[in-house]
């Protein structure tokens, strides 16, 4: 029988356990709410910019930019690989690593690849993997912002429009729902499926489905509306992968935390009922030796 002292101490310190856990999950929880509003926020703003592509072609223009030409060859590619800088969040950075792994092997073998990664958990995982990292972002938190991811978008954008790399690929968390989060890769450049979304979201308003005339007037040109249109529409895009990645975090840390408490409480319980047949085996044993002792005495 283990020692009773020994036992609670034990069932102390897991108590102790219990109270972070408990605590970094209300925490997550709190985070995860105002991550989540914004995620959708995000998500209305991308359906819309791709409704106003969808206007573009169903007005009988020609919707061209250079973003959204597909390339015949992908032989330079950029890897954006989108993780946290803490980890007590289960099986989330695991997750989009193992991803990452596997289509950085894909891409290795049509040509060169290049892996940028934003989160401490993706930099010394690919250092663990013997990835190279061309650029590694650690300021971002639980609520990234725009101002912050824009110049990334700005960056792959000029690449790409000078033609160093052919393609992007960013692999991230993408939130579906609360009871549903899923690792992902996406390709985001060229830009060729903008105007390819959810069918719901991008039929034009008060437009037919066999083409009748969108209900805008584009002053002073489509087109030109159309140049600011493709670079917004990547950079809310890249963005929206942030945010994604952010809000998923905070729920794969939010369950994770909730399961850990609820194990310490199993835990302490097996403890205390453990430490209680420890005392009173030992009361038994004390109470054994004064009768013993007494006997003594009185033989």
């Amino acid at each position: 029988m283990a020692n009773a002292r020994a036992l609670d101490k034990r069932r102390k310190s897991i108590k102790n356990i219990k109270k972070i856990t408990r605590t970094m999950e209300l925490i997550a929880t709190a985070r995860f709410k105002k991550a989540m509003d914004r995620a959708m926020a995000a998500t209305d703003y991308t359906q819309r910019m791709a409704k106003v592509v969808a206007d573009l072609a169903k007005a009988g223009l020609d919707v061209s930019h250079p973003l959204l030409e597909t390339r015949e060859t992908s032989s330079k590619s950029v890897m954006l690989v989108l993780t946290s800088n803490r980890g007590l969040c289960g099986g989330y950075n695991g997750n989009v690593l193992r991803l990452a792994t596997l289509r950085y092997r894909e891409l290795l073998q049509n040509g060169s690849v290049t892996v940028d990664a934003a989160g401490k958990r993706a930099i010394s995982g690919f250092k663990f993997r013997e990835i190279p990292v061309n650029n590694g972002y650690l300021h971002f938190d639980d609520q990234p912002k725009f101002s912050e991811v824009d110049p990334i978008a700005q960056q792959f954008l000029d690449l790409f429009l000078t033609r160093e790399i052919d393609r992007l690929d960013v692999v991230y968390t993408r939130f579906t729902s609360i009871s549903r989060q899923e690792a992902v890769v996406e390709t985001l450049l060229p830009l060729s499926n903008l105007a390819i979304a959810d069918p719901k979201s991008v039929q034009p308003s008060g437009g037919s489905k066999d083409g009748m005339q969108s209900i805008y007037e584009f002053v002073p040109t489509a087109e030109s509306i159309l140049e600011e249109v493709v670079p917004t529409s990547f950079k809310i895009k890249l963005f929206k992968c942030f945010l994604d990645a952010a809000v998923s975090e905070q729920i794969a840390r939010m369950v994770a935390m909730k399961g850990a408490t609820e194990n310490a409480s199993d835990m302490i319980k097996m403890l205390s009922r453990t430490y209680n047949r420890a005392r009173q085996s030992q009361i038994t044993g004390e109470i054994m030796e004064v009768i013993g002792g007494v006997e003594a005495l009185s033989s």
